[in-house]
Parts: C-alpha cells; sequence; structure tokens
C-alpha cells in the first residue's frame, strides 16, 4: 500500500451521537494510556453533551474514521466575537505520523468549517511537555500567545500551560 493509499482509507465527518462512547473511549485511552493523566469521563463534562457543547453556533466536532472505526478527534467551540477554542484534538497512535495525514486532515477540516463559519481567530491550551503537538501547530501557522493575552471567554483547562492563536486570513 502506498502513501496516497493509506491517507485515502479515512474519512472526516461531523461527529454524531452515536459516536459519544467511542469518541470518549478514543480520548480516555490516549490520556490516560498513553500520558498517564488521571482524568475520567465524568472529568470531561463535554464528552457527555458533544453536541450541545461543542457543535451550536460556529462550533464543530469532528471525527476521522476508517472502516467504521473512530480514528482521530478535533473540536471547535464557538467563543463569540469571531473566535474558537480548538479541542479535544486527538488521534489513536496507530494513525499518527506524516504518511498517515489524519492530524493534519482534521485540521485542514476544522480550519475550513471555521472559515465558512465566520471563525476568523482560532485558539488552543496544551501543556508544555506535548513537544510534537507543538510542532503540529507551529507548522500550521499557529503563533505563540501569552495567557494574559487570552480572552476572558476561552475555556481554559488546569492543564493547559502553553496558549496558540491562528489567525485565519480574510
Amino acid at each position: 500500500m502506498t502513501e496516497r493509499d493509506r491517507t485515502a482509507i479515512f474519512h472526516i465527518r461531523s461527529c454524531i451521537p452515536d459516536d459519544q462512547q467511542a469518541v470518549t473511549d478514543l480520548i480516555l485511552s490516549i490520556q490516560r494510556g498513553e500520558y498517564g493523566m488521571t482524568i475520567t469521563a465524568q472529568d470531561q463534562p463535554d464528552l457527555s453533551d458533544i453536541g450541545n457543547f461543542y457543535q451550536t453556533g460556529a462550533g464543530a466536532f469532528l471525527v476521522a474514521e476508517a472502516d467504521g472505526v473512530i480514528v482521530g478527534t478535533i473540536a471547535m467551540k464557538d467563543i463569540g466575537a469571531g473566535q474558537g477554542a480548538l479541542r479535544k484534538m486527538f488521534v489513536a497512535a496507530a494513525w499518527r505520523g506524516g504518511n498517515k495525514g489524519v492530524a493534519q486532515a482534521l485540521l485542514d477540516a476544522l480550519i475550513e468549517r471555521a472559515r465558512h463559519n465566520g471563525i476568523g481567530d482560532i485558539l488552543l491550551g496544551t501543556a508544555d511537555h506535548f513537544r510534537a503537538a507543538h510542532r503540529f501547530y507551529e507548522r500550521n501557522g499557529f503563533a505563540l500567545v501569552a495567557a494574559d493575552d487570552l480572552p476572558p471567554s476561552f475555556p481554559r483547562m488546569k492543564v493547559d500551560t502553553r496558549f496558540y492563536q491562528l489567525i485565519l486570513p480574510r
């Protein structure tokens, strides 16, 4: 199978209510299994109501699906004033890496959706030790922003210590 064939076997779509358990399972397996975080589904109430938390206003929750299995997620919460907060970007370990293209496809689809819905500014928070994520965001035009420069509506997580911003061209 060539790299091109590999990237063609998944697709990006909006999350639907039937995806909730698979999305939660994927996210928790990465958070707890790979990163050793002591976090539960109850600690993340947004996962129990994806539609109302993310898919309102200009928000979105997208999944990458391969052969009926959720292999990646990305979300954006509409925080008002033409701004969105990028959250819940997770890709199953077997689907990571440049030759697979899942993370890039998820981000590209979210940015396209943001532009279409009038979002001009995407903000995100992450932890210092997620260096691969930092490189990924920086390669995609995100720039570091000081925590003090975040709008009051930005939903900060306790673990977030590093913040990025992407201003979308109009």
